[in-house]
């Protein structure tokens, strides 16, 4: 690549970063409510994202990021979501597609960032989009439901099906890359959690899209074919490991992060209510709430820690990539991808526990602690979320087998 217009050493530090996300947990669990009732991250959540750089964290130095680790993304993230589920969501499935963006040919990270490397694409990575090859690149058209900030996008991330008029089924996948105004957003977000989100269905009438704006995901038998950069323009092992992990990554730490806000809440139901009949002692007092509170943030603190030692390790493993160019194993990826869903699932426990025993208050819907519950029940549902499934294929992996399917 030629010298970027934008290319800077970060003037921040990952402790700076991290600090500027715990610092915005106060204002971020007020504007609760109104992300949830609005249906999407506040305008001036978005704008205090900018300024404190959070979405630049894991993007290219080269085009104006911070270029910073794993851990460091996720700790940013889990701090936000603390604060609020919702808007940590948002954050992360924009902040953590520039790993996405990385593998795109030269001419399409240029058109991406643009002089200023304000960019900011939030993705579907189900194909309900197709693509046709055509002369220097693809028509391409498609609806993508939960599209996670989309309103808060410069661009956005679409997978499609490569096909061909002649070909009985789908070549591959790939995702697209869209600039904002090559996509029409329709609102049909409504859900009991995790509404605060703006995961709205983004609409694309059949338009042609350059090749330097696709990234080739799967061949026809569903194995991963996407590119990794080169490395002597990108040094950082980051870019180079496996990258399903650092994209379930961005779910876990969100799990992660609610269920920690959770439990700042319930220690303060612990602390300030009482039983409601004699000899009308203060919750905490009790052991059977000093048991479950206990448990809770075992439970928090033992995800939060795996979680941080997954990124560790899997920074480690990226930089034996970089060094040797012999690619991330199949079984470390899902090594990697069950600790995340582990972590998410720990989550839930903790959650569940503090919302079951906090009393029937917390089932109001004006409850912060409700809120923090609804939300990780929504996250729970994702797909990539499921470990049973990912068991299976992880299992047939280690035997020899192929799996059935990439989760």
């Amino acid at each position: 690549m030629n010298a970027s217009a934008v290319s800077a050493k970060p003037t921040v530090t990952p402790d700076e970063l991290v600090r500027r996300a715990d610092q915005m947990r106060a204002v971020l669990r007020e504007r609760q409510a109104e992300c949830e009732t609005s249906g999407r991250l506040p305008e001036q959540t978005n704008r205090d994202f900018i300024e404190a750089g959070f979405y630049r964290t894991i993007q290219p130095r080269y085009f104006g990021g911070y270029e910073f680790d794993l851990p460091t993304f996720i700790k940013v993230v889990m701090a936000v979501s603390r604060g609020c589920p919702e808007s940590g969501w948002v954050l992360t499935l924009i902040a953590g597609h520039p790993n996405l963006v990385a593998r795109l040919p030269e001419e399409g990270q240029r058109e991406a960032y643009g002089e200023t490397g304000e960019f900011r694409g939030p993705g579907v990575a189900m194909a309900t989009g197709t693509a046709v090859p055509v002369d220097g690149g693809y028509r391409v058209k498609g609806t993508w439901d939960y599209s996670s900030g989309c309103d808060c996008g410069t661009h956005f991330l679409g997978m499609t099906l490569l096909v061909t008029p002649d070909s009985p089924a789908p070549l591959g996948t790939q995702f697209v890359l869209f600039r904002r105004d090559e996509i029409e957003i329709v609102d049909n977000w409504s859900v009991f959690g995790m509404q605060g989100t703006g995961s709205r269905r983004v609409v694309v009438q059949e338009r042609f899209i350059p090749a330097h704006r696709a990234l080739a995901w799967t061949d026809a038998t569903g194995r991963m074919v996407a590119r990794q950069p080169d490395r002597a323009i990108y040094p950082t092992p980051l870019y180079h490991g496996g990258i399903v992990p650092v994209l379930i990554s961005e779910l876990a730490s969100v799990a992660v992060g609610a269920a920690r806000g959770a439990l700042d809440l319930y220690e303060d139901i612990l602390r300030r209510k009482h039983r409601s009949f004699p000899p009308f002692d203060t919750m905490f007092e009790l052991p059977e709430f000093q048991q479950h509170f206990g448990v809770a943030r075992s439970l928090v603190d033992t995800a939060e820690a795996a979680l941080l030692h997954m990124g560790s390790d899997y920074m480690q493993q990226a930089r034996e990539v970089l060094e040797t160019g012999v690619p991330m194993t199949d079984a470390a990826e899902r090594r990697f991808l069950m600790i995340e869903q582990q972590c998410a699932r720990l989550a839930w426990e903790a959650v569940e526990l503090m919302f079951r025993t906090a009393g029937s208050a917390s089932a109001a819907k004006s409850s912060a602690l409700g809120r923090y519950f609804r939300n990780m029940a929504v996250i729970r549902t994702h797909i990539t979320l499921q470990i049973d499934h990912t068991a299976v294929n992880a299992a047939l992996v280690h035997f020899g087998s192929a799996p059935l399917g990439p989760f």
